[in-house]
Parts: structure tokens; sequence; C-alpha cells
């Protein structure tokens, strides 16, 4: 018999990371490791007395859950600004502004986001109901996408934004029918007031990410890959903030961090562009956090129709346009294969069916290339795929990194996607089922802040298809639905997979990083999985977590 485990989950049916296993109930700790797994009796006969007991019963032990694509410092920090994220309508959401507005008299900006689209006439506020609140100095706030910007006439008139203003390239300025700007800024043309917000300091950065560790750690999250590391949409690179957290011990979770790709680098640049990622590679990563990953964003999102796609959008977007592709196909072709060459995993934000095929092509060009280089490349959206790219995935060995809790029909969706897809195109959109028959490897992200983080939901949309609560919603798209145990392998093995982990199993042996929720998902009707809680978080051995 060995000494002591350092904790022992009780009572607990268990989830390997592949499957349920047939006997488990209980699983040992020591030194950050997990020492033993099995019956009641069986780990007691390895480790014999626990220093902690934690009984769970009804529950489930599984490998700690890793978001594939989420940005905690920015939600974090986003946590104490002006959250729009809970209002439920327009009038709400304008009082939740004034509110936020008039506790801080003194505040120099009015920043936050999270407003919905769908809760505006026409899916767009306008700067006169900010100004109608916030009169005496510049509003910026992002919407849920963050893609989007609502912001005041203060704003408009101190980045000299008028009628005058052209739009920027990738970018678009909402207007009036005069030409002036209505107060909604999307994608690129963001930066024309952005630029002027004040910076966040590394030191509201860490308590940011403090912040988010611990709400991340609520969902039963021990790891994840931040989707953005580094200067991006007027927000300052905060790569040394994750490497002090690690330094200092601090941070809890298993981090891999994308490094950001500024989509104006030319031809000519990609060189040294690249070589600067080495050395940020070098000097960032240590203990629990990594910076081998490469985000590059190809195109916009679909309700403002700056997702790139094949064919034109439809009713409200009636100008016949195919959204914007951030990198022309060749500079993109070249950067992956230079990235991939220099031992990068690159992260691609993918959402139409054109940009997932030009990031396809462009690993394609990789491997013609370099070969099999054995980085684990992904995109990630993926709301729109055609059919003949469906195989190409598991061909290529790229990931279909999947934010699982967008893919139903609810308010945002009915009134915002399917207006300016058309209901054809609308039910394929996020093809899951479709991707997992036709062998590529998947995994989950939730995009937090720009939708919740709480994993469960998003298995529970894999699986039904439909928003949590609401079991009499159709489903959207036919077969596309995850089983249960695909759903968890995503979350858990497939998501730790593209964090350069092949040791995410609950086995003794491997590091001791373990979600325990309340329930077995496995008992529970399919259309109350959303209602399962994360009841313990184990990361490296240590509760982080206790419901």
């Amino acid at each position: 018999m060995s000494a002591a485990a350092d904790l022992v989950l009780r009572g607990a049916a268990v989830f390997t990371g592949t499957r349920p296993h047939p006997t488990a109930t209980t699983v040992a700790v020591t030194d950050g490791r997990i020492t033993a797994v099995g019956t009641d009796e069986q780990v007691r006969a390895v480790v014999g007395r626990a220093r902690e007991t934690v009984r769970v019963p009804g529950g489930m032990i599984l490998p700690g859950f890793t978001d594939a694509h989420v940005h905690p410092i920015m939600g974090g920090v986003e946590l104490d600004q002006c959250d729009l994220s809970g209002c439920a309508d327009e009038t709400s959401t304008i009082a939740a502004v004034a509110a936020y507005a008039a506790a801080r008299p003194r505040s120099p900006w009015i920043l936050g986001g999270g407003w919905q689209s769908h809760h505006f006439p026409a899916g767009a506020p306008t700067r006169g109901q900010l100004d109608a609140v916030v009169p005496d100095r510049p509003a910026f706030l992002l919407d849920a996408a963050h893609h989007s910007a609502w912001v005041n006439s203060a704003a408009l008139e101190l980045a000299g934004v008028g009628a005058g203003t052209p739009d920027p390239a990738n970018g678009r300025i909402d207007r009036a029918p005069d030409g002036t700007p209505s107060g909604l800024l999307h994608e690129r043309a963001r930066a024309l007031v952005e630029k002027l917000v004040p910076a966040t300091s590394d030191v509201d950065a860490a308590a940011g990410l403090a912040r988010a560790q611990r709400y991340l750690h609520s969902f039963g999250i021990t790891g994840w890959q931040d989707a953005i590391v580094g200067a991006y949409g007027g927000h300052p690179d905060h790569g040394g903030v994750y490497a002090e957290a690690a330094a200092r011990g601090t941070l809890t979770a298993r981090v891999v961090g994308a490094l950001w790709w500024p989509p104006e680098t030319s031809a000519a640049e990609i060189g040294d562009r690249v070589d600067e990622l080495v050395r940020r590679r070098a000097a960032l990563s240590g203990g629990r956090f990594r910076a081998d990953a490469v985000k590059i964003m190809q195109d916009g999102v679909a309700e403002t129709c700056t997702a790139a796609m094949l064919t034109p959008y439809a009713g409200a977007c009636g100008c016949g346009a195919t959204g914007l592709s951030h990198l022309p196909s060749e500079l993109l072709g070249e950067v992956v294969t230079r990235l991939d060459a220099a031992g990068f995993a690159v992260h691609v934000h993918a959402i139409g069916d054109r940009a997932v095929r030009e990031a396809l092509d462009a690993f394609a060009r990789a491997r013609a290339r370099n070969g099999r280089t054995g980085n684990r490349h992904h995109l990630a959206h993926l709301q729109l795929v055609h059919d003949t790219d469906l195989p190409r995935f598991a061909g290529l060995g790229v990931a279909a990194n999947l934010q699982a809790v967008w893919a139903c029909r609810d308010t945002e969706m009915l009134s915002t996607t399917f207006p300016v897809l058309g209901a054809e195109r609308a039910q394929r959109q996020f093809p899951f089922g479709a991707l997992h028959r036709s062998g590529a490897r998947l995994a989950l992200g939730s995009d937090w802040p720009v939708s919740t983080p709480d994993v469960v939901a998003a298995i529970h949309v894999a699986v039904n298809r439909r928003p949590p609560g609401d079991p009499a919603a159709a489903p959207l798209g036919e077969g596309q639905e995850l089983e249960l145990t695909t759903a968890l392998r995503a979350g858990t093995v497939g998501s730790a997979w593209l964090n350069g982990r092949d040791d995410c199993r609950v086995r003794a042996g491997a590091p001791a990083d373990l979600t325990v929720l309340d329930r077995d998902p496995f008992t529970v009707p399919a259309e109350e999985l959303y209602l399962v809680r994360a009841a313990l978080t184990v990361a490296n051995g240590q509760v982080v977590h206790h419901r």
C-alpha cells in the first residue's frame, strides 16, 4: 500500500475521456496526478487513507473540460465594465447603459458590451439612443459577437468620423439616408474609434485574468486556448500577463495562447512576422502557459454579411455581397505554410463556406510543401461548410473547433441570421454530425465573452440542436446532432489535443485535471442536459472550484 492520497473522489460514475468506465466509482489523486481509478475497494487497496475525500453521489468524474476558443482576459475585464449580456430587450439594454454611466460620473469613457442586435429595430441600435443616456462623454459598446461596435455622437466626433469618412478596407460604417454615421461600426471600421479607447493596463488585465479563471473553473474548465494573444482591435498585447501568472504560480489552468496574426501583414513582411512570433513564443512560454499557436481571422460574421460566402447573401443584405476575406487566398496559403514550417499550430476563424475553403486550401498547400509536421491546426466556428469540403478535415488532419452553443434556432439566429442566409442555407449551418461522420477530429470552444463558457450548455445544444430550456423548438439541421459520448469527448480529449495534450484521461498516471458533475449526464433526459452543473473542479490536483 502506498502513501495516503491527497484527494479521493467517491460515489460518482467515471467518463474516461473516450467512454463511460464500466465499473469505476472512485478516483484518487496524489501529487498532482491520478493515482488510481476503480471501484471504492480497488482504490482503497492502492492508496489507503485520503487527506481529503469528496463524495458526489450520482455524479460523474471526467477529464477537466478544455475550452478550445476563448478570450479570458477580455471577458474578465468586461465583467467589470458595462455588461449588457443579460439584457432581455431594447429597453433594458438602454436602461443598463444609463445606470452604469450614472454610477460612474467621472469615467472618461463608457465601455463594455454584450448587446444583442435582435433587440433593436432592424438589428441596429443608433447613436441617438446612446446620446440620450450618455451625452457627455464617448461610449463604445461591443455587440455580443464582438464584431460590431455601438458608439455615440461624442465618440464619433472625437474620432472625426462623419458623412465624408469612407469605409475602411474590410469594414463598414452604418449610415443614415443622408450618409451620416448611424452609430454602428462593423469589423475593421471599429478601429476608427477603438484606437482612441484607453488601453487596458497590465494591472487591470491581470485582475481580469484572475476573475476569468475563477469564472471558467466554475464551469469545470481546467484549460483553454486563448484565441487572441497580441495587440488586436484596440486591445494591447497582454501576453506578458499570462507569462507572469505562470511564473508566479497563479495560473492554475493549462493554457495555450494563440498569437495574433495582423491581417494587414503584406507578403513581403511574412518572414519578419514569423521570426517575431518565434521569438515571442520562446519569451512567453513557461510553466502552465505556452504560446505555440497563431490566430488568423479570415472572415467576419454572417449576421452583418461579413462572413465569406461562396454564394451571395439574401434578404436584408440585398446587395448580392458575398462577404469579406481578410487575407487573399494566395497570401493566406503562404502565411499558413510558413507558420506550419516554424512549428506553430494555426487557429483560423472561418465562419462562411468560402472562408472555410480558403483555409483548407491553405493547409493543403502547407502539407504539400512541408509534409506532415504534426502541428495541431484547427478551424473555429464553421457556421457553413460546403459538402465537398467536409472530408478534407480528416484528410488534412485539421480539427473542427465547434462553438456548439450557437447551433440552434434561438431568437438571435431566427431574427438576424436566417434572413440574410435564406431558409435553405440557414438549415445547413453548423454541420457537426456531417463533420463527425466524415472523420474530422472535434473540439469545443465557447468564444466567451461572445457567448457563455458553460460547456454543458454547449453539449446540450450539440446533442439536441435546440436552445437550452426550449424542448419544443425545431432542431437546427437534420442529422447534425452529436451523440453524448461524442460531445463529451470533444469537450475534453478533443479540445485538450489542440493544446498539445495527449494525456487528458481519467486513468492512473494522468495529470489530475478533473471535472466532477453533479449528475451523470448519461442518466439525464437529453432535453435536461443543460441543468447539469460542475460540482467540483480539480486543476493539477488542487480543488479550484467547489460548489
